[in-house]
Formats: structure tokens, sequence, C-alpha cells
């Protein structure tokens, strides 16, 4: 099979989708039953990854650290038991744990994010070991392949960037020739520097690395499979009403997954919509019912497509009586936010104060770089921080059109209190901060008046 005459097909799977042996056999008949399915992409199984989270930024006891390490030794095992404990495997899985407890104990852990990438690696790694094993032993032939040799990014640990034409040069050497020979099973969310030193590309991104590869190897489908058949208009777990979409423009994808929509990562619609690779969001446990397609061009674009919630939103007014007709006051702001890789959304300016959203920090990493922040805006502004809100976005088309596409958003949600109102700067956007208690009352409003 050549890459450059076939229609080849990329699959990703997510946590869920291979957290046990049940889950995995639903993912490997969903790869038989696509011959054009010849690379296959892997989260960490269900569990793991927060497992290898708590071990690289918490300060916990020797004993502590043995724990978490037990937790998830009996998730992988599980699997391998569910495998028959195949021996040439078994010793693998042992060499990756035993990998995993060397980086789990090294004194400098919390203070090298080199060292913390390299742990966070061991999830992918050892979920795909066992995947590929499972469908070798179904009669697929597989092969596991290490991501690290085709995903490099930069050293930016954490957060690597990718290098897109680097990419392409190592999976077309690498990955192609084997194409014809095995389903390639490989890690998402891994890489490698120029150094070949372990990096990740931020949580979530194994959806990143699945059409990273589809983009590499011109793909003609990548496909997400996961727990949910398809993006719906809102999360089903706020509402019951919330109805399957069963397409999406590029666009309206990656403005769901920037606002919110944990079914899709954010950066995942750049590479397909470079090379217009159509992109398939379903369940790997229900396959048979179908899902989202997510291309250039959709056949209807209604004015409202689906509403978001990102929780855990920190609004951050900075002001200064300097800022009146200053040219530089703003460049100075952003410049401070670009020096600590922080990631502002929703920004609203007056005459003397500028507001603006970040994300409520998830670890001590992430609550040390804020802190950093607002110590050096202090030093240009006064700062005052306000927590508790959630970020509300409906997504569609068109949405500056007309005071009717806002009317009939906010006479929704008139009741509640509501900061920070803002169109995106593309017409498929309309954003606003609502208090955490209010959020899932505003989406259900939200929900019945525009959709129901």
């Amino acid at each position: 099979m050549s890459v450059s005459n076939t229609s080849v097909n990329i699959a990703k799977f997510g946590g869920t989708s291979v957290a046990n042996i049940e889950a995995m056999t639903c993912c490997a008949k969903v790869v038989e039953n696509n011959k054009n399915t010849r690379v296959v992409v892997v989260s960490a199984s269900a569990g793991v990854t927060n497992h290898l989270v708590k071990l690289a930024n918490e300060e916990l006891t020797q004993s502590q650290i043995q724990a978490v390490l037990d937790d998830i030794t009996q998730i992988e095992q599980a699997i391998l038991d569910g495998l028959g404990k195949p021996k040439v495997i078994e010793e693998k899985l042992a060499d990756l744990l035993q990998s995993l407890k060397d980086l789990a104990f090294h004194e400098e852990i919390l203070h090298r994010a080199d060292l913390k990438d390299a742990l966070l690696s061991h999830g992918e790694r050892m979920s795909s070991l066992l995947f590929a094993e499972l469908l070798n032993q179904r009669g697929c032939k597989a092969q596991n392949f290490d991501a690290r040799k085709v995903v490099k990014t930069d050293s930016t640990f954490g957060q690597g960037a990718p290098n897109i034409e680097l990419i392409e040069q190592q999976a077309r050497k690498l990955m192609s020739p084997e194409l014809d020979n095995a389903v390639l099973v490989t890690q998402g969310f891994v890489g490698s520097d120029e150094n070949d030193a372990t990096t990740t590309l931020g949580r979530g991104g194994s959806d990143y690395t699945a059409a990273l590869l589809a983009e590499a190897l011109r793909a003609e489908t990548c496909e997400i499979w996961t727990d949910v058949i398809g993006v719906y208009t809102t999360d089903p777990r706020i509402t019951d009403k919330a109805k399957p979409l069963p397409e999406l423009s590029f666009e309206e994808a990656a403005e769901m997954a920037t606002f919110g929509a944990k079914v899709l990562h954010p950066a995942t619609m750049e590479p397909a919509l470079r090379k217009n690779i159509r992109v398939f969001v379903g369940s790997s446990r229900e396959p048979e019912k179908g899902g989202t397609w997510i291309v250039k061009d959709c056949e209807q674009e209604p004015p409202y497509r689906a509403i978001t919630r990102r929780k855990e939103q920190v609004m951050v007014t900075l002001t200064t009586p300097k800022m009146l007709h200053a040219q530089g006051f703003l460049g100075k702001v952003f410049t401070i936010i670009a020096n600590h890789n922080l990631s502002v959304d929703l920004v609203t300016t007056s005459e003397i104060a500028i507001s603006m959203t970040i994300d409520n920090p998830s670890n001590s990493v992430a609550a040390n770089i804020n802190q950093r922040v607002l110590d050096d805006l202090r030093e240009i502004c006064e700062v005052v921080v306000e927590e508790g809100f959630d970020l509300v976005t409906v997504v569609g088309n068109n949405m500056q059109a007309g005071a009717g596409v806002a009317s009939g958003i906010l006479s929704a949600v008139k009741e509640y209190t509501l900061r920070m109102i803002c169109f995106g700067a593309n017409p498929h956007n309309m954003s606003f901060l609502v208090g955490a208690d209010d959020s899932s009352d505003v989406v259900k409003d939200l929900h019945q008046h525009l959709f129901e």
C-alpha cells in the first residue's frame, strides 16, 4: 500500500476507549472494519494520565509515590492479564514500569520540565504496546511504533511546538514504507526535540498527534474515537436535550474546541484545514451509530450551531490612568503575558482599564506561572483578580450580522448577571462570563431557546 496512491486513514482512540481490555477490543474491531486504517494513535488508558500528572507535579511522600505507581500498575496489569500475559509483552511492560518508577522517585522531578515530560510519556507508551499486541492476537498485523522518531518539536517541555516540515519528512521516511506491512500503533501526546529528549504536546494532545500524522502522510480522513457519539449541540451531561451534530465546519469545530468542547482538541483543526483532511468523531463502543464529520464546507451554515462551557475562569482587570491615550500600555501588558506563555481568551477595554480572562490554574506549576504574571503586571498597573466564573460561548455563523443574533442569545439569559460580553474577531462566536453556580442553568436556558 503506497501512501501516494491509496486512501490512508488515521484512527485515534482516547483514554476511555483504551481503558481496559473490553474497551480495547471494541477499538480493535473498529480498526479491523476499515482496511484503510494504517495508523492508530492511542492515548493513555483512562486514569493513568491523572496519576502521572500527580507524580510530576505534587510533593508526595515515598509511600504516596509508591501508592500512585501501584494504581498505574494495576490498570496496565489488568490489560496484560486480558491478553494472556505473553512473556515478551510482559517484559516490555515491566521495563516501562521500572523506567516510570525511576523517574517518579527522581529527586529533581518536581523542578525539571524535561523529566516531567519523560515521566508523562509512559501512559501512551504502555497503552500502545498493549493495543498493538491485541491487534496481533486478533490476526491484524500491527507494530508498536515510537512516535518520538517522527513527532519532532521544539524544546518547550510540556507544550512542545511541532516542526511541521520535519514531521512530514520523518513520517514519509519511517512510517510510509511500513504501511504495506502492518498497522502502526503509536502514541499520542508524545514527541521529541532535536536532541531526542522526550517532549509532550500538552494535555489532550493525542488528537493533535493524529491530525499531524494525517497531514504528514496525506491521509484522506482522521478519525477521533471517544466515548460519545460525535459532537453535540452542547455537553450532554448538562442537558439531556443536547442533539448530535452530523457535520461541522473546520472553523466551527475549532471555536468549539477552543471554548470548552472537550471532545475536540483546539489544535486538531489546524493540520486538517491545511490539507483539507476530513475529520470524523464517533464512539468506539457504538461505531454503528455514526458521528460527526468535520469538513471544509458544510451544506448548511445556521446562525447557531452549538453552546460550549469552559469552567474555572479568572477575570483579571488592569487599571491605570496612564492607559488614557497611552500607545504603549497594551503592548507592555501583552508582552508580559507572552513572556510567560499564558493564554488569554476574552479581552475588553475602557479608557483606563483592560479586562481579560485566563484559565484558573489546575496545578501548582500553572499557579506559579499565573502568580509571576500577576506580579509583573502589578509593576505597571493596579491588578484586580476575580474568580468563580465559567465562560459560555455560542458558536455559529455570521454572528456579527445584526442585532437579532445577539438579542436572540441575550434574551434567553436576561435573568443572569453576565460579564465581559464579547463577539469573536471572526463571525463564529459570542462569549460571556457567568457565575460558576449559574452556568449549567445558563447553558440549559440557552439550549432551550436556540435549539429546542
